[in-house]
């Protein structure tokens, strides 16, 4: 239900600081008129937005509910922050209202760092509200002997706010996002400006609030981080408003997309993957309905104009006037957003091995990162470099980029290498003071104005935006002017530290396929699971220290670790129940263990069977669903009548190629969960 600007707040939420002084745009908000159990918890009514002349977004209306996951995408500035920032209060519309339900608390995670004062690490993720951050506080100095004449009063406030258990929740979700246990006292100034994200996300996950809002949120994740952040987030109690340029985030988390394009709103059910087949299929049946009413006008016009001066046919020539009048007039597809589009031109042939580290010694100050560390890559491989934040991985790009001095050992490049580099800091390879094309023109290439100019605009840099300071790009804007300069000057050892980074979703997948044809060798970091899945056909984990290779792809790399880890649990697991049997168990227990044992075994047999004969009958029954939703759409576009109505015959062949393309993946996964139960219960008898 939405609320009507009567029944609503009708005034901005009250914008709580969550943090105790640092997290200036971190913020929990918190409407307090009592708690309203309708599922719908925020609507926007007209919404309309421009900026500088240009409309980001014009009359939107949208109604998020309790439980729902909306991913919002679209290219880079075409308003999504923007609608955050009227969703907190920040930015006022241009036109319409916001309806938030009362006694709804909403969370929000921007995209940019925010400074780290004096508290630590888990303090930060446990003040939810400044309230509890200054209980926690006092009550920790009563735990640590201070006394005070309200003590009982601070012990009875942090008991009745569960404050043991916030703590504990807070310690598991900074677990999850990759903190240490020794990282939890550690004040959060000294971490870095990614850590300290990672934190307040921290703090929003302890909080739970009914609203979350999130700006993409997986830019200062690793692939562990991101993998357990998206596990966390499908059994998330709240509502989930994400923006993200992370394809396989929005495939895992969100379960309907808003597509920002060309000043409108789109809405498509499904994940990314489904939103895209749903444009495809809805663009390429709005364009054949277009040209067939577009024909049919024509015919009736050309009618039109050849009779309507003769009196005989004048009625009818009126008539057919009267019929173009009437249509529901089908407007003319939009074309596509600029995208990236590009070749990597290829490079001078190098050697068969591309580069060697042998016995490397690297540390900082005390903290030794690698100890006789050898690597080596042969031409033509894509390597992706996988482990945990701080393992080490952009140590090792700049070490084999030369960026980085060794304390000890050698680098060595191959035959007619040449390397580049592709710093995960774009600032670092810029100079701001000068403009897009003076920067693009500092090359060692002998090259035309006018030849990167050509260049700059296969890269969005279009007419006077070459005139721009660098100064003043945006991250993805100074993402693509650092990739024009590697074209310009292109090596055959290519070193690249989180490419995706502030490109949006048809820019990385544009980069992921000109990559796809380098004929050079690829070194890279990504957290973004689609790129590295697109590109590598070898992995190396990087952990404590050590390198471990895994000669395959991705999916290779998830196979390995993963079986291993379930092996590794389940000898844990053998091993405790083996020794606790030793110790504890009589001749007559151990009897007893192994009946229990064998009882649930059975039943853990059962609930199996149980699973995947559910998982048989869901299937069945969505293609019965899908077969009886296919006739009767069938028929429904044989039916003469329908075509008076131009959007529902859209409509239909939309749905029909829905159905087309989802009817045999759901045949295919039937035969396979059927043969499954069948070999199941042929094992278990």
């Amino acid at each position: 239900m939405i609320l009507s600007q009567a029944e609503s707040t009708n005034r901005p939420c009250k914008l709580i600081n969550g943090g105790t002084g640092v997290g200036a745009h971190f913020w929990l908000a918190f409407c307090r008129f009592g708690w309203d159990t309708r599922p719908s918890m925020l609507a926007l009514s007209g919404l309309s937005k421009g900026f500088g002349g240009r409309v980001l977004f014009a009359d939107v209306s949208l109604q998020v509910n309790r439980g729902d996951r909306l991913g919002l995408v679209g290219p880079n500035g075409a308003g999504k922050t923007t609608l955050f920032s009227i969703l907190l209060g920040h930015e006022a519309p241009d036109a319409g209202f916001v309806d938030l339900v009362r006694g709804t608390s909403v969370g929000y995670l921007p995209q940019e760092n925010a400074p780290a004062g004096e508290e630590t690490v888990l303090d930060l993720a446990v003040a939810i509200t400044p309230e509890m951050a200054e209980l926690r506080r006092r009550y920790r100095e009563l735990e640590a002997g201070a006394e005070a004449e309200d003590a009982h009063e601070v012990r009875r406030q942090f008991e009745e706010q569960d404050g043991h258990r916030l703590e504990a929740k807070a310690k598991q979700i900074l677990k999850g996002l990759a903190f240490r246990d020794r990282d939890f006292d550690r004040p959060a100034r000294q971490m870095s400006g990614g850590w300290v994200m990672r934190a307040h996300l921290a703090r929003l996950l302890t909080r739970e609030p009914d609203l979350l809002l999130l700006d993409e949120p997986t830019n200062h994740l690793d692939l562990e981080a991101l993998i357990w952040f998206q596990q966390h987030l499908q059994t998330y109690p709240g509502a989930i408003v994400a923006i993200s340029h992370d394809r396989e985030f929005l495939n895992q988390v969100v379960g309907t997309v808003l597509e920002f394009r060309q000043g409108r709103i789109y809405r498509y059910a499904g994940n990314y993957d489904a939103y895209l087949a749903q444009r495809e299929a809805g663009e390429e049946q709005l364009w054949a309905a277009y040209k067939n009413q577009q024909r049919e006008i024509a015919r009736l016009q050309n009618f039109i104009n050849r009779f309507r001066a003769k009196s005989t046919k004048a009625a009818q020539a009126h008539a057919k006037q009267k019929q173009i009048n009437r249509m529901d007039k089908i407007a003319a597809p939009e074309d596509a957003d600029a995208t990236i589009d590009f070749n990597f031109p290829q490079p001078a042939r190098g050697g068969l091995r591309a580069i060697t580290l042998e016995d490397i010694h690297q540390s900082y100050s005390n903290t030794v990162v690698y100890r006789g560390l050898n690597f080596e890559a042969e031409r033509g491989q894509r390597i992706a470099l996988v482990g945990p934040n701080g393992a080490g991985k952009s140590t090792l790009l700049k070490l084999l980029a030369g960026v980085v001095e060794p304390n000890a050992g050698t680098r060595k490049l191959g035959y007619n290498v040449k390397s580049g580099y592709y710093s995960q800091y774009r600032v670092d390879m810029l100079n701001p003071t000068n403009t897009v094309l003076d920067e693009a023109m500092l090359t060692p290439q002998a090259v035309t104005e006018t030849f990167v100019r050509t260049v700059l605009g296969s890269f969005l840099f279009r007419g006077d935006d070459v005139f721009k300071p660098v100064s003043v790009l945006s991250g993805g804007e100074k993402s693509r002017l650092a990739l024009v300069k590697l074209l310009l000057d292109p090596p055959n050892l290519l070193l690249m530290d989180e490419p995706t980074t502030h490109l949006d979703i048809a820019s990385t997948e544009a980069l992921a396929a000109a990559l796809d044809q380098f004929e050079g060798t690829l070194i890279f970091i990504s957290h973004d699971v689609y790129f590295i899945r697109s590109l590598a056909n070898h992995v190396v984990q990087v952990k404590d220290g050590l390198l471990r290779h895994f000669p395959g792809d991705y999916g290779y790399y998830l196979d390995k670790t993963t079986t291993e880890a379930r092996a590794a649990a389940a000898a844990a697991a053998l091993a405790g129940n083996n020794k606790a049997e030793q110790t504890e168990l009589t001749a007559t227990e151990q009897k007893r263990a192994q009946r229990r044992q064998a009882a649930e075994q059975r039943t853990a047999r059962s609930k199996e069977r149980r699973t995947r004969q559910e998982a048989v009958g869901r299937l069945e029954a969505e293609i019965h669903d899908l077969e009886k939703r296919e006739a009767a759409l069938t028929a429904e576009l044989q039916d003469p009548v329908t075509y008076t109505q131009s959007e529902r015959v859209v409509e239909i062949n939309c749905q029909l190629r829905q159905i087309h393309d989802l009817l045999p993946q759901r045949m295919t996964e039937w035969e396979a969960a059927a043969t499954q139960l069948a070999e199941f219960d042929g094992a278990s008898g």
